[in-house]
């Protein structure tokens, strides 16, 4: 079992679902993206995806409660911080990859 599966309570059919959704987010809002630490990563967001992404965020804060998503307004970008805690660095680099990906393509 993997550290994501332990920390996380959305039921496994759904996590499909929910990955999709942080998929369509990156490909229709995400601007960039920094690691900023092991346990800190920022995603600049097109600003008119600020209602998805707070839904998306706080939906997954339910089920991880590990994670801590903090926005702030940046000039014509919404700023998306993304942190854990040391011992769930898998899952931020998980979201990190997926994220990359995204931009890259």
């Amino acid at each position: 079992m993997t550290t994501f599966e332990e920390a996380c309570t959305l039921p496994t059919m759904e996590r499909p679902v929910r990955l999709r959704e942080f998929e369509d987010l990156f490909a229709s809002a995400l601007r960039g993206l920094h690691r900023m630490s092991p346990t800190q990563l920022r995603w600049w967001l097109d600003p008119a995806s600020e209602a998805t992404a707070r839904d998306l965020t706080a939906r997954e804060t339910r089920c991880c409660s590990f994670f801590t998503f903090t926005f702030a307004a940046a000039e014509n970008e919404l700023q998306l911080d993304v942190q854990v805690p040391t011992s769930r660095i898998d899952v931020l680099d998980a979201l990190t990859r997926q994220a990359a990906a995204r931009i890259a393509a």
